[in-house]
C-alpha cells in the first residue's frame, strides 16, 4: 500500500479543485491532488460538457460594469479561447491537464477515488484513496484537507457535518425558500451534441424513451425562436430530473431515467414534425454522466444565505466573488411541466464569498470550495455556477497554502484575511472593495507618465488600486466601488509608459496587468448560439499584443524583454534582483485588434 505524504490533499478535480490545487502549488505548497474520473474538469469536462457560467452572467458594459472572473479561471479561459477555436470538448480537458502537470508542486491522481479519512480529535491525521485501475490503495498523510469533489465524500468520511435539501423560510428568513424544509434539491441533466448532414437523417428512438407531447415541453423546448440560445447543435440544460431522490444514492436510476428524457425530447424533435429544420440532423454525442447541480453542502463557520447576496454584505475575510442570479429549479425537472425550467432571481451587486464559508466548523484542518461550500439553498443557486466555484477554489487554495506554511490555525487563518486577499490580488483575482495595497511593490512610490493618455485614463491609473471598473448598476455595490476606468489608454500606437524612481531600485520581477474585455462574456461552450456572443478564437482585441520593456542604468537604457504575440491578461516578468535602475518603461507596439494601448496595473516587485 503505497503511503504518501504532503502538504496539502485536494479531493476532487472540478472547475474548484484545478484553480485550488494550482493556486496552493504556485503559493509553494506540496499539493496531492485526487480525482475519480480519467480526466479533470468535471461539469465542464468531455464527459457533460457545461459551460462554465459565472458573476459575469450574461455580460456586462464596457469600461463601466467588468464581472468575468480574472485569475487562473481567466487565464485558462483564454488560452482555450485562442488555442481551442475548434471548441474541441476533449482539449478543454488537455488544457486543464496541462494547467496541473506543469505545476511541479502537484502530484496528480487520475482515476482515483478517496474512500476513507481518519481523524486524531478535530483534525484529519490521513486518507484513504483506492485506483482500481492499478489495484492500489494510496495512504496520504496531509497538513491539511480540502473537498472539491462536490458531493462531499472526504467531509463524509471525516464525519463533518452537512445538511441537504432545502430550508424552511424561517431558518435564515430567506423570502424565497420554502414555507416547510425538505430533501429535495435541484436535479441532473444530461447533455447531447448534434449535427447536421447533407441528406435527411432519420432517427429511432429506444423502446423505453419517453414520450412527449408539446404540451409537456411547451415551457422548455424553444428551438424554434430565433431570439432563443437553444439550437439544434447542442442541448438541453433544461432536460432535468432527480431532484426529488437522493442525487448521490440514486444516481444510477436517475441517470436511466435522463437518457430516457434526452431520448424522448429528440424524438420529439424528430419525428413529431413540428420541427422541419431537423431533418437533417443526428446526434453525434450524448453524456453518460448525469451533470449533478446540489448533493451535500457543508456547515463552515459561516452560513452563506440570500441576505448576504441579495445585500452585498461586506465580510473581512472575502476570498472569492459571485453575481449570478439566484437560480432555482423545480427538483421535479421537466415531470413539472405547468413550472418554469428555471427562476431567476436578479443579484443586483456582485457580492463577496468570504473564507468562513469554505472553513469546517467541527474539523480544524478540512476546507471545502464549489458547489459543497457552507451556504443555504437560496444561497446556494447563486454560488453553485462553475465560474464562481473556480474563483473560490483559487481563493481557498490560497488561504490553506498559507495555513500550512504558518502553521495556522482556524482563527488566526481569519484574521490573516488581509494577506490572503492581497495574495490574490497579485494573481489578478477579483474581490469586491478590496483594493491593492501590496508591500512590496515599487510602482505606488514611482512618478508614472505616458507619452499620451485619454481624459480619466492617465499613466497614474496603472496604480490606482483597482485593475477593472465595476461602478455600473449590476456591479459593485456603491459603498464597495471606487468609480473610474482604472487603467492607462493611450491616444494611439505606438505608445509608452514610464516610471522614475528619485533613488535606485532593485526588484525580482514586473507584473502587467492587461485589458482582455471583462464586461464580454467568454467562455468555452459547445452551443452556437452563446459563442456567437463572444470573441472566440481569437485573442481579446483589447488586449496588448507585442510590447518592450526597459531599465535605466549605468547612464543607458537596456532591453529586459521583448514579448510578442502575447494574448493573456496577467504577464509576470522576472528580473535580476541584483541590478538597480531609476527608470522602467514599457513600449507598447501592438495591440491584438485596438488603435490604442490599455495596460490595467503595473506592478515592480521588490
Amino acid at each position: 500500500m503505497p503511503s504518501l505524504k504532503t502538504d496539502i490533499l485536494i479531493a476532487g478535480g472540478g472547475p474548484a479543485g484545478v484553480p485550488c490545487a494550482v493556486a496552493a502549488a504556485r503559493e509553494g505548497a506540496k499539493v496531492i491532488l485526487v480525482q475519480d474520473r480519467p480526466m479533470l474538469g468535471g461539469n465542464a469536462s468531455s464527459e457533460v460538457r457545461m459551460h462554465i457560467v459565472g458573476a459575469d452572467a450574461f455580460g456586462g458594459r464596457e469600461l463601466e460594469v467588468e464581472a468575468r472572473e480574472g485569475g487562473l479561471l481567466e487565464e485558462f479561459r483564454l488560452q482555450q479561447c485562442v488555442e481551442n477555436p475548434q471548441r474541441s470538448a476533449t482539449l478543454l480537458d488537455l488544457g486543464l491537464y496541462n494547467l496541473v502537470r506543469n505545476e511541479p508542486n502537484i502530484t496528480l491522481l487520475l482515476n482515483t477515488t478517496l474512500v476513507g479519512a481518519e481523524c486524531d480529535g478535530k483534525r484529519i491525521h490521513r486518507a484513504r484513496a483506492v485506483r482500481h485501475g492499478t489495484e492500489e490503495t494510496f495512504e496520504i498523510e496531509a497538513a491539511a484537507f480540502v473537498d472539491c469533489t462536490g458531493d462531499g465524500r472526504l467531509g463524509l468520511e471525516a464525519g463533518a457535518a452537512f445538511v441537504q435539501g432545502r430550508e424552511e423560510r424561517e431558518r435564515f428568513g430567506e423570502q424565497h425558500a420554502q414555507a416547510r424544509a425538505d430533501k429535495k434539491t435541484l436535479g441532473s441533466s444530461l447533455l447531447y451534441q448534434a449535427r447536421q448532414h447533407l441528406q435527411p437523417m432519420p432517427f429511432a428512438p429506444p423502446s423505453w424513451a419517453r414520450k412527449f407531447t408539446a404540451e409537456d415541453l411547451r415551457l422548455r423546448l424553444r428551438i424554434d425562436e430565433p431570439s432563443h440560445e437553444d439550437g439544434l447543435e447542442y442541448g438541453f440544460w433544461w432536460a432535468e430530473w432527480g431532484g426529488e431522490l437522493d442525487t448521490i444514492a440514486d444516481n444510477e436510476r436517475i441517470r436511466d431515467e435522463l437518457l430516457a428524457i434526452l431520448f424522448g425530447v429528440w424524438d420529439f424533435i424528430k419525428n413529431s414534425g413540428r420541427f422541419p429544420q431537423s431533418a437533417n440532423w443526428a446526434l453525434d454525442w450524448f453524456g453518460w454522466v448525469p451533470g449533478k447541480r446540489e448533493s451535500r453542502r457543508f456547515l463552515g463557520r459561516h452560513v452563506l444565505t440570500e441576505a448576504d447576496v441579495l445585500r452585498a454584505s461586506v465580510h473581512p475575510d472575502s476570498i472569492a466573488y459571485g453575481g449570478w442570479p439566484i437560480d432555482l429549479h423545480p427538483p421535479a425537472g421537466v415531470d413539472a411541466t405547468d413550472e418554469s425550467p428555471c427562476r431567476h432571481i436578479h443579484v443586483p451587486n456582485l457580492y463577496g464569498i468570504p473564507l468562513r464559508c469554505c472553513m469546517a466548523r467541527d474539523i480544524d484542518n478540512l476546507y471545502f470550495a464549489g458547489r459543497n461550500l457552507s451556504a443555504s439553498h437560496v444561497a446556494f443557486a447563486s454560488t453553485r455556477v462553475m465560474g464562481t466555484c473556480a474563483a473560490v477554489g483559487q481563493g481557498l487554495g490560497t488561504a490553506v497554502a498559507l495555513a500550512v506554511r504558518e502553521s495556522l490555525d482556524p482563527e488566526a487563518l481569519i484574521a490573516a484575511a488581509p494577506r490572503i486577499q492581497q495574495r490574490l490580488l497579485r494573481q489578478d483575482a477579483f474581490l469586491p472593495g478590496v483594493a491593492h495595497n501590496d508591500p512590496d511593490d515599487l510602482a505606488p512610490r514611482a512618478r508614472i507618465q505616458a507619452d499620451s493618455e485619454r481624459p480619466g485614463a492617465s499613466s497614474a491609473e496603472v496604480c490606482s488600486g483597482y485593475t477593472r471598473s465595476t461602478h455600473g448598476p449590476g456591479g459593485t455595490a456603491p459603498d464597495q466601488t471606487v468609480p473610474g476606468l482604472h487603467r492607462w489608454m493611450s491616444q494611439s500606437l505606438p505608445a509608452t509608459l514610464a516610471l522614475s524612481w528619485e533613488e535606485p531600485v532593485k526588484a525580482r520581477a514586473i507584473q502587467i496587468i492587461f485589458d482582455t474585455g471583462l464586461h464580454r462574456i467568454l467562455t468555452h461552450s459547445q452551443s452556437d448560439k452563446l459563442t456567437a456572443r463572444m470573441i472566440w478564437g481569437r485573442p481579446q482585441p483589447e488586449t496588448v499584443r507585442d510590447y518592450d520593456v526597459e531599465i535605466h542604468m549605468n547612464n543607458q537604457w537596456e532591453t529586459v524583454t521583448q514579448q510578442r504575440g502575447n494574448f493573456q491578461r496577467r504577464n509576470f516578468l522576472p528580473l535580476d534582483p541584483d541590478r538597480e535602475f531609476t527608470r522602467l518603461r514599457i513600449h507598447v507596439l501592438a495591440t491584438q485588434g485596438l488603435d490604442h494601448a490599455r495596460i490595467c496595473e503595473v506592478r515592480v516587485l521588490s
